[in-house]
């Protein structure tokens, strides 16, 4: 399996598909080792979709030594990049933190991002999100994996779809499974994700932008994003008003396809 000698570290990677470059990356997760399916429909039909594991996580190993920001997974993502010779890439970057990461790569090099979607994500952590960020770690800690899992997956489906695939979602190997035994990483992607603040540099930002708030997101719904709507200055939002901070649901995936294609195609 490919991994690159990226930014001091050893970074695992997949590409899927065939067409003009993206990169589809989410939150304390993986879409590589066969999780591709959870893309979004149709992606891989259309592009070259670079998958990766963050640091710590999968494949990628990490240095504790070096202290977690957003911006050094950006970095890792530049080198990657550059390492693979991809240019002007569709930047899909969904459900957390991945979105956050964009937001420094399309700044640093905005040779390399022809356009971004930014989706569960936020310009900087204010009291709250750092709150239940701070709280989920300690629930990891203090509690174990599982009872992590649980409470994360509380937050993050509508009551009916959690209700309804309960048992699909809890337990070994299954949500947020890259986070079981590596509470390490979760620590680390904590610490990422509340120091995390692209307020003074989002003017600069130049990569069109499309912002889609989800409107049952509890962590990082409409009052985390749309600061990021106002503030880059090529950004259109579209909000899912139904969606929580995981798109899930037949019906809530086809809507959430018809956005992202639509913008992307735009682009």
């Amino acid at each position: 399996m490919p991994t690159a000698k990226i930014n001091q570290h050893n970074m695992y990677y997949e590409i899927h598909g065939n067409g003009p470059p993206a990169v589809y990356v989410g939150g304390w997760d993986t879409f590589c080792h066969g999780k591709q399916h959870f893309l979004a429909r149709g992606v891989t039909e259309k592009y070259s979709v670079l998958l990766i594991d963050y640091r710590g996580i999968g494949e990628s190993d990490d240095d504790l030594s070096v202290t977690p920001t957003t911006e050094l997974h950006a970095d890792d993502i530049i080198g990657l990049l550059d390492h693979l010779g991809m240019k002007k890439v569709y930047f899909i970057g969904l459900v957390g933190i991945g979105a956050c990461i964009g937001q420094w790569v399309a700044l640093k090099r905005p040779d390399l991002v022809r356009c971004m979607v930014n989706m569960g994500c936020w310009a900087y952590s204010d009291d709250c999100m750092r709150d239940q960020l701070n709280a989920l770690g300690t629930m990891h800690k203090k509690a174990g994996f599982l009872a992590f899992q649980e409470l994360v997956a509380v937050y993050s489906f509508r009551p009916d779809y959690y209700i309804a695939n309960r048992a699909k979602l809890l337990g070994s190997g299954k949500v947020w499974g890259a986070l079981e035994n590596n509470l390490t990483a979760h620590l680390r992607f904590t610490e990422d994700c509340n120091t995390h603040d692209i307020r003074p540099h989002m003017k600069y930002i130049s990569a069109p932008t499309l912002i889609i708030h989800a409107g049952c997101d509890v962590i990082t719904g409409p009052r985390t994003t749309m600061p990021l709507e106002k503030g880059l200055p090529n950004a259109v939002g579209v909000t899912m008003p139904e969606v929580a901070h995981v798109v899930a649901g037949k019906k809530e995936k086809i809507e959430f396809c018809e956005i992202l294609h639509g913008f992307l195609d735009s682009q």
